[in-house]
């Protein structure tokens, strides 16, 4: 006896969920005052509709490859993704005095900080892929840092993830912290000393903030990515690819946004 079964739209849905994603990758630009600003956006073209977006901040040499890279992961996992330039007129930094003096003027004005990413978090908006109502970041050391200064001063995102940020910036206060935050840090990094992660515990503690802290040992400054041993040997800086823990940090992201994405 033949049997026939007619697909429904749901075996449809779940048939385009279990193709290998095919990812769309577009460059963006958008203006604040004089500054030209390049982003990166990348999404699943075989997913339709809206989902979480996540947005991600580079480290201190500005929008390169690596911010791309965990883009393109991000849009594997089935989310929309900005990589954000946050300096704007194609400023890229390849060696440390270059990328702090590119930096420092963020942490020494977080609201200009404020205002370049919300440029982008508007510029980000505008894609219908967008799930507006589940927005996160994360960031890289410089983009580690900028993120949990804005979720302190209220930027209206559901969470945030800092892998091997600096912890210290901005003031708590309970009334403008609306983000989640989760904290992937290197025990042995030497320029987040243990007095600086007790400083930060203690203000998240001080305000009710919903955080959660991951300390990996032996991992130093910048562990998450691959070309920091190269760094850290051609420009004597104290920071090294550590496997365990980008792989280890990269688990608690994923876990983290299921949690809060709802």
């Amino acid at each position: 006896m033949m049997v026939l079964i007619s697909c429904s739209s749901n075996d449809k849905k779940k048939e385009a969920e279990m193709k290998e994603p095919k990812l769309k990758e577009e460059n963006i630009s958008y203006n604040i005052d004089s500054l030209k600003m390049d982003g990166y956006v990348v999404y699943d073209e075989n997913m339709e509709g809206k989902r979480p977006a996540v947005l991600v901040l580079h480290e201190w040499w500005g929008l390169n490859d690596y911010a791309k890279r965990r883009a393109r992961e991000l849009a594997n996992l089935g989310y929309i993704a900005l990589a954000v330039d946050m300096y704007g007129n194609g400023r890229r930094a390849d060696n440390p005095t270059d990328a702090g003096n590119l930096a420092m003027p963020f942490y020494k004005d977080p609201q200009m900080a404020k205002k370049h990413f919300g440029a982008a978090l508007n510029k980000f908006k505008t894609y219908g892929q967008v799930d507006a109502n589940n927005i996160g970041a994360i960031g890289y050391c410089f983009g580690g840092g900028i993120l949990l200064n804005l979720a302190r001063m209220g930027e209206d995102l559901k969470g945030v993830v800092s892998f091997h940020g600096s912890l210290v910036g901005t003031p708590a206060d309970k009334n403008l912290l609306k983000a989640q935050i989760l904290v992937c840090h290197g025990n042995a990094d030497p320029f987040v000393p243990d007095t600086e992660v007790a400083q930060f515990k203690k203000q998240m503690d001080s305000i009710g903030a919903k955080y959660s802290f991951k300390g990996y040992d032996g991992a130093l400054h910048a562990f998450t990515n691959p070309d920091a041993t190269a760094n850290g040997k051609k420009f004597n800086l104290p920071i090294a690819y550590n496997a365990a823990a980008d792989t280890a940090s990269w688990t608690e992201m994923k876990d983290f946004f299921k949690k809060i994405f709802k």
